[in-house]
C-alpha cells in the first residue's frame, strides 16, 4: 500500500510559479507511476503530468506542457511538480496518484491517491 501527502500549494499571481511535492510513505514507492490530477469547482478532476516509475517517461497534457516540470526522486519517496507561468485557470486542488499500470493519463487506472493541496492564481 502506498499512502500519498501533497504539499506545496498557495496563493500566487498570474505569471508566478510554485513547486508541488507528492510525498510517499511505503517500501514500493519506486514501482509505482505516479500521476498529477486537478479539479476545479464543478469540474471532473483532470489530467495534468504523470511520471514512470523509473522517472525515464513523462507526459503532460497540452495545457502545461511547457510550463509545467514533473520529476521524482525515488531516495526520497516524493514527486515534484514545478508550475512556472502561472494561469488564473490553473487554479484547483491538485492531487498526485500512484498506479502500477501504463495507462497514466487516465484517472480510473490510479489506486491511491493523497487528499489534495488548493492552488489559487489571482489575475
Amino acid at each position: 500500500q502506498v499512502q500519498l501527502v501533497e504539499s506545496g500549494g498557495g496563493l500566487v499571481q498570474t505569471g508566478g510559479s510554485l513547486r508541488l511535492s507528492c510525498a510517499a510513505s511505503g517500501r514500493t514507492f519506486s514501482t509505482y507511476n505516479i500521476g498529477w490530477f486537478r479539479q476545479s469547482p464543478g469540474k471532473e478532476r483532470e489530467f495534468v503530468a504523470a511520471i514512470s516509475w523509473n522517472g525515464v517517461s513523462t507526459y503532460y497534457t497540452d495545457s502545461v506542457r511547457g510550463r509545467f516540470t514533473i520529476s521524482r526522486d525515488n531516495a526520497k519517496n516524493t514527486v515534484y511538480l514545478q508550475m512556472n507561468s502561472l494561469k488564473p485557470e490553473d487554479t484547483a486542488v491538485y492531487y498526485c496518484a500512484a498506479n502500477r499500470r501504463g495507462r497514466v493519463r487516465i484517472r480510473d487506472d490510479y489506486d491511491y491517491w493523497g487528499q489534495g493541496t488548493q492552488v489559487t492564481v489571482s489575475s
